[in-house]
């Protein structure tokens, strides 16, 4: 399997390690395989009857033709071991009628990300002895608050490569802050930047793109790469999730093999819901995928109009990580709709006008299987408080814009097929906000919040999160976005 960029027919016939390796494309877009590999019924079967580390292996091997089948093996058993993951890497919960919370986050940080950045460190590594590479990797993340410290603890103390870090300084919970500012490891850096998501990532996309940071850095012995869904070695992982549950689904007869299943992603690069629809083109069956937004509704207007336009108020929300107006990955359902061509055409006027249209005709392709909604503030709140008060399943801000989502699908939809909700993090990671969306009143501070929180409703704060506001700060640097660049070089020194 080889790779191309999503920007020209000029970047083609790249290696899975080094595509993983170097993150992003040499023309600035974003690696893809040049097909896609088929699964089918009989293929499900087969999975259905495997552990989750098997079943990754198998799917990931369909892509990462350069690593054996016993690499990767390995790789995913240490990844979703039972220590990392305590009960199993993704569970399952029918928490309404053919409503099926797909619970990402039980791994070591308490969010959907681990499933990708358990599994990645072992990639790269590999990646760098197969492409021969002797230099130090050093990843660049612009985080909205779970990918940073997912990162962070899947890389620390990886032999040969280095992470830093860049989050929005009032643009994460103060959980989210804590996990990344008291990280642990020889080899991480952790940075807040005085802007939003979209100012930390189009600064980290500047240091790519600037060839005298660059060669700055190779002199030094060191490489720019990515932990990012931009880069494939992140968005791959995410693919096997969807195959695994729908898997879980068929087994014990909850759907017959060959049905048809809607899968709803609460999403702000689009990388989630776009891993869903890899797997759906690959042969799941996927009749709907329903894009879930909050107050930051871009991808709902995209999906609705064709116009994809970032010139617009920015909203701070209780669902930060969706608090995104430049969704990456969007560039790959464009380059496999539009074609490269077209692609790096809207690309190059989303920088330089902030802002694209796509056809008629390839809009109409998008619709046939995305739809769009948005859930504002009040929304996610009520939808936390009715998902807890008519089922008892308690869900974080992320999850209820997933879950409204849903409901006005089978609303406008009428009698809709099982919908698989993509749960992507612990209501423990935003206690205070769960909280006051149950109660209706303050908790006394964030950290106070965990633990009335449980109180409250007899749900056990998961391991990660016990004790987290008694850690050590480690890092509590704050730059302005232009600063960004001399806060590598120094880290990259060290």
């Amino acid at each position: 399997m080889e790779y191309k960029s999503t920007r020209s027919k000029n970047v083609s016939g790249v290696s899975s390690a080094f595509a993983i390796k170097s993150g992003l494309a040499p023309d600035g877009g974003l690696y893809m395989p040049e097909r896609l590999p088929h699964i089918d019924e009989k293929t499900l079967h087969a999975l259905s009857g495997m552990t989750y580390p098997e079943r990754a292996a198998e799917i990931l091997s369909m892509f990462l033709s350069d690593y054996t089948k016993e690499e990767l093996l390995k790789d995913c058993r240490a990844a979703y071991s039972e220590d990392n993951f305590p009960g199993g890497a993704t569970q399952i919960v029918n928490f309404a009628p053919d409503m099926y919370s797909l619970e990402l986050w039980h791994g070591p940080t308490c969010a959907f990300k681990d499933m990708a950045l358990q599994i990645m460190p072992r990639l790269l590594s590999s990646a760098l002895r197969k492409t021969g590479e002797k230099r130090t990797a050093l990843i660049l993340v612009a985080t909205s608050g779970d990918t940073g410290k997912a990162a962070l603890e899947g890389y620390k103390n990886t032999d040969r490569i280095k992470i830093q870090v860049f989050y929005p300084e009032n643009g994460v919970s103060r959980v989210q802050k804590l996990q990344m500012a008291t990280q642990t490891g020889d080899n991480v850096d952790v940075c807040a930047i005085k802007g939003n998501f979209d100012d930390a990532q189009t600064g980290v996309k500047r240091i790519f793109s600037d060839a005298s940071v660059r060669a700055e850095l190779d002199a030094q012995g060191v490489f720019l790469s990515s932990a990012n869904s931009i880069n494939w070695g992140r968005l791959a992982p995410q693919i096997v999730y969807y195959i695994s549950a729908y898997c879980d689904l068929a087994a014990p007869g909850k759907i017959k093999y060959g049905d048809e299943i809607d899968v709803c992603v609460p999403t702000g690069n689009f990388g989630n819901i776009f891993a869903a629809y890899i797997a759906n083109l690959m042969g799941l069956p996927i009749g709907h995928l329903i894009c879930a937004s909050n107050k930051n509704n871009i991808l709902t207007d995209f999906l609705s109009t064709g116009v994809y336009d970032r010139n617009r108020d920015f909203y701070t929300t209780i669902s930060p990580s969706m608090d995104i107006l430049i969704s990456s990955n969007l560039e790959r359902l464009l380059y496999l709709i539009c074609g490269p061509e077209a692609t790096g055409k809207y690309m190059k006027e989303l920088a330089e006008k902030g802002r694209y249209e796509i056809s008629g005709e390839d809009f109409a392709k998008i619709k046939e299987k995305f739809i769009g909604y948005f859930a504002d503030e009040d929304k996610t709140k009520s939808t936390i408080k009715a998902t807890y008060e008519k089922h008892g399943y308690l869900i974080d801000p992320h999850t209820a814009v997933a879950v409204s989502a849903a409901e006005d699908f089978i609303k406008d939809k009428g009698k809709s097929a099982p919908i698989i909700i993509a749960s992507t993090a612990s209501p423990y990671k935003f206690a205070k906000d769960v909280y006051s969306a149950l109660t209706g009143k303050s908790a006394k501070g964030d950290l106070e919040a965990l633990g009335e929180l449980s109180a409250m409703t007899g749900v056990e704060i998961p391991g990660p999160l016990r004790g987290i506001g008694d850690r050590k700060i480690r890092f509590d640097k704050v730059t302005d976005p232009v600063g960004m660049a001399d806060m590598v070089m120094s880290f990259a020194k060290k």
